[in-house]
């Protein structure tokens, strides 16, 4: 081989070394350049993107929480919507996370931050709905509770997810970085080899690629270890090395203008928290309150010593709660957190919903305690959020709106009495009271008597409250009957307790006098109330039927004795009708209760029958004769008739009758009340008088004696006692209140089954001739003799011995 051709040769293996260093040194730079470009612009993008999802999240929540703050409910569903747009947002963020996963790693935090993603505004979509229902506390409750914790759960995983995004980023980098020194290296060697030819393109090559590159290696480690996002890299060419920089620079910008809009967020947030007028904070282990708190919590408290302190302390110092709650609800505190959130689930019935805590100057709050759990992705409780609520003037002004709705109801309850039927009410149960009173003062020990008596006067002021639909002033009465009813039975550990009698007397003046106050002042019917008492003393006939009897008076003939006493006799009776009113109208406050209490003991209202046979009641025994036939009708009713579906079954009309007839006998009046029911139960009276040995067991009563049993104190057929009957106070009631008026009843059976178990018959009220006056056939405005009364409802009955 010839020099020449050794030189030709050299200079052509120097010619393809150099051609291949070039070409080599070419790849290189474009393998960099495009490695470059594919961190800037394909791993930069993802990692900036997953950082500004937290901005996004930030911006959401800030969101959600004007929405929960929102006074007007007319902007509630504008902010929805905006929040449906921003999910939008996060979901196509999410999509370019997904696409650009590096690993399954990445791919599965991005799949479970979609799942947390759809939880968020599933719980958002819950707080609105409570909004536009009106429901702001549990809206605010919810968005703490819910919306809060799904914040937390999926700020948790975006936060990986760009630690991920960081870790392939500096991967990549440290990739990078490897490659470029490699370059380098290798170009160095064959630039030092190639002395003459290469030195002057070794310079070129570096001065625009290794140059750069080294550059923008270093400033963005310097970038990546200050954090640091106002610094950029300078561009000194437009090649591939200067568009990685621009696109470099491009992404620093956006990161800084992202982590500028986290602040101010979290800022905004920080604002949000400290003016929510509402009492928020978190306990951490050992029962201590994190420093994080509603500024308004400061104000619930009235203190700002808030931070660090014992949950117990803070909370529940001098509140109504016992000693066994409060070592309950500490225990509960410490035993929730740090474990599963399924613990705070089965315990959580058991933390206090509301409190009442005395403050420092002596002034009680009312706070409502709202808890809910606090946990991490595994689901452990590593906090619990309590909110506090000062409900004190709620709680007033609901119990002054009970107040007023109370009165509002006694004011209905009067209007559907007329004034003077009202008036004569309130008397007789004043006169009853005071009746009761003077008992009480008359024994300091309890007798049977006694106790009888208190319990007939208090059962018939229940009787006529209910009668009347009084209902507040009978559910009062009968609180204090069932206190009569236990000094009755020893066995219930009552004892007669003259203070607790004389305070449970006074309880029921009390709401007796209100009625009346509401009448009066409330409502003025004073005066109405005096003129239709006043009613009883004018006419209750026709002037016509004055003048008729002035007339024959006066054109009568003195000299006919027989005329005379004839003319006599007839005014006397137009007199005698002066103050009188017919059984029926005194009788209707009871019959047009009656609907009411058949509805009560499931039975269809009867048909009450009068007849009066031509007589009328002086208004004067108008109380009385309220008073015992309200007794005996509750007991007919409730006794006495049978239900529809026993009617038919027997063969008789579904609906029953009670009839009730008047007239005058051997100098008496008698009023004859009975019904179409089952009769009277005569086998049940002769078993209870034998097991409360009113009889001997071997005794054979005969019927009429065993029905005089019924008027025994305290007797009833009734096992059980209801709102109807049960007490046995009736027909004890009812024989003390003709003997009083010196009348006496009886029992008539009207069949001559002597001896069955159940017999027809009629209670039978004696009283003097003087209570009833004959119409005798004068045209007075009157209901005819046997027309059938409307019925209506009674609210309880006692002790009639009829079973139904």
């Amino acid at each position: 081989m010839t020099i020449r051709l050794r030189i030709s040769l050299l200079v052509i293996l120097t010619f393809i070394a150099i051609s291949a260093i070039g070409v080599y040194a070419v790849f290189q730079s474009r393998g960099s350049a495009v490695e470059v470009r594919s961190v800037t612009e394909g791993m930069m993008p993802s990692v900036l993107a997953s950082s500004d999802l937290v901005g996004q999240l930030k911006d959401v929540q800030l969101a959600a929480m004007i929405m929960v703050s929102e006074t007007d409910d007319k902007l509630v569903p504008q902010q929805n919507e905006r929040l449906g747009a921003k999910k939008a947002a996060l979901e196509q963020a999410l999509d370019f996370q997904l696409k650009h996963a590096d690993g399954a790693a990445q791919r599965g935090l991005v799949e479970q931050a979609k799942e947390s993603l759809d939880y968020y505004f599933d719980a958002i979509d819950n707080v609105a709905q409570f909004k536009l229902a009106g429901k702001n506390d549990i809206a605010q409750a919810t968005f703490f509770g819910n919306v809060v914790q799904y914040q937390s759960e999926l700020e948790d995983i975006v936060n990986t997810m760009r630690v991920e995004k960081n870790r392939g980023k500096d991967v990549a980098v440290a990739s990078l970085n490897s490659n470029l020194a490699t370059t380098s290296t290798a170009i160095a060697i064959v630039s030092a080899a190639a002395v003459a030819l290469l030195t002057l393109i070794g310079f070129l090559l570096y001065r625009q690629i290794t140059g750069p590159i080294s550059r923008m290696q270093g400033m963005m480690s310097e970038i990546a270890a200050s954090q640091d996002f106002t610094r950029r890299l300078p561009v000194q060419h437009m090649d591939e090395v200067g568009h990685s920089i621009v696109a470099f620079n491009g992404m620093i910008e956006k990161i800084q203008q992202a982590s500028a809009q986290l602040k101010q967020k979290t800022a905004d947030m920080q604002a949000m928290l400290q003016n929510i007028p509402q009492g928020i904070l978190t306990v951490v282990d050992g029962n201590r309150i994190h420093p994080e708190y509603s500024a308004f919590l400061e104000t619930v408290f009235e203190t700002r010593d808030i931070a660090g302190r014992d949950l117990m302390e803070l909370v529940f110092t001098d509140t109504n709660l016992g000693a066994d709650t409060l070592s309950q609800i500490e225990a509960i505190g410490g035993a929730c957190i740090g474990e599963d959130v399924m613990n705070f689930t089965f315990n959580e019935h058991l933390m206090v919903g509301e409190v009442e805590k005395k403050m420092a100057d002596g002034r009680v709050k009312i706070l409502d305690l709202s808890w809910s759990p606090i946990t991490d992705e595994e689901g452990i409780v590593i906090r619990l959020m309590l909110c506090v609520r000062d409900v004190t003037e709620l709680r007033k002004l609901t119990a002054e709106a009970n107040e007023q709705k109370r009165e509002l109801e006694m004011i209905g309850e009067i209007l559907a009495i007329s004034a003077g039927k009202f008036q004569e009410f309130i008397a007789t149960s004043r006169r009853f009271l005071a009746e009761n009173e003077q008992i009480v003062h008359q024994n300091p020990e309890a007798t049977a008597f006694a106790i009888a008596k208190l319990f007939r006067n208090m059962h018939t002021i229940k009787g006529n409250g209910r009668t009347y639909g009084l209902l507040h002033l009978a559910n009062v009465v009968h609180a204090v009957e069932q206190h009569y009813d236990d000094l009755r039975h020893p066995e219930t550990g009552a004892v007669w307790d003259q203070s607790r009698l004389l305070a449970d007397l006074a309880a029921v003046r009390e709401i007796v006098d209100r009625y009346a106050r509401i009448s009066e002042v409330t409502l003025g019917r004073q005066n109405a109330e005096q003129a239709d008492a006043d009613a009883h003393h004018t006419l209750t006939i026709d002037r016509k039927h004055i003048q008729e009897s002035l007339h024959r008076l006066e054109t009568v003939n003195t000299a006919n004795l027989h005329e005379l006493v004839a003319v006599r006799n007839a005014v006397r009776r137009t007199l005698r009708l002066l103050g009188t009113e017919p059984i029926a109208e005194t009788l209707a406050s009871v019959t047009e209760s009656l609907p009411a209490l058949a509805e009560d003991l499931g039975k269809a209202a009867p048909a009450f029958v009068i007849e009066d046979n031509g007589y009328v009641v002086h208004t004067h025994a108008s109380p009385m004769l309220k008073n015992v036939f309200m007794h005996l009708i509750r007991n007919a009713m409730d006794h006495g008739l049978e239900t529809a579906g026993e009617r038919i079954a027997r063969g008789k009309p579904a609906v029953g009758t009670i009839k009730l007839e008047l007239g005058v006998m051997d100098g008496m009046a008698h009023m004859a009340l009975g019904d179409d029911g089952r009769g009277l139960a005569l086998a049940r009276i002769r078993q209870i008088a034998t097991e409360r040995k009113l009889i001997a067991a071997d005794a054979t009563p005969t019927d009429a004696q065993t029905a005089r049993l019924i008027m025994e104190p305290g007797f009833s057929t009734r096992s059980e006692v209801t709102e109807v009957s049960g007490r046995g106070v009736g027909m004890d009631a009812v024989l003390d209140f003709v003997a009083r008026e010196h009348g006496q009843i009886d029992i008539h059976f009207t069949d001559d089954l002597e001896g069955a178990d159940f017999r027809a018959f009629q209670v039978i009220v004696k009283l003097p001739e003087r209570v009833v006056v004959e119409v005798d056939g004068i045209d007075v405005p009157y209901p005819v003799a046997g027309q059938e009364q409307g019925s209506a409802a009674l609210p309880s009955a006692d002790t009639d011995p009829r079973v139904a």
